[in-house]
């Protein structure tokens, strides 16, 4: 296989230092609305981060 050319090639893109990088917002759905984490407060952003995540299984049809 050859190698892509320079037009098709990823551009190399320098790491950042930490006073260039952009802080995240994470929002979550809380009682049918959704709301960033920021605004929680203390004890709720407590909560948010114990909680545990998981795939529920698919369901199989009887017969």
């Amino acid at each position: 296989m050859q190698d892509p050319t320079p037009a098709t090639r990823a551009p190399s893109v320098p790491p950042l230092r930490d006073e260039e990088r952009q802080r995240c917002e994470v929002w979550t759905r809380v009682m049918g609305y959704h709301r960033p984490v920021s605004s929680f407060n203390t004890g709720k952003q407590g909560e948010f981060a114990e909680r545990q995540h998981f795939v529920e299984a698919r369901a199989q049809l009887r017969d």
